[in-house]
């Protein structure tokens, strides 16, 4: 489960965070205890991201819907 804190990264913060333990991970050398930590921190890491990248996907989304519901259907003639 992802923490408040987690919730108020934000995604250039959290992906930073993740790149991080990522390269902690691929460098080896702790324990296993350690590297269950870190596994699970970048899975929570992976989960903020992918929810700023939806949400970002959703409100681009609708701002395109919103567009297009704008046009006049003479606005797109012609084009292409």
């Amino acid at each position: 489960m992802t923490s408040k804190v987690d919730e108020a990264l934000g995604y250039e913060q959290a992906r930073d965070e993740l790149i991080e333990v990522v390269r902690r991970l691929e460098a080896g050398g702790t324990t296993l205890e350690e590297s269950l930590a870190l596994w699970e921190r970048g899975e929570e890491l992976a989960r903020v991201c992918r929810r700023w990248l939806e949400g970002a996907r959703a409100r681009l989304d609708a701002a395109l819907a919103e567009e297009k519901a704008g046009e006049s259907p003479a606005d797109g003639a012609g084009e292409g």
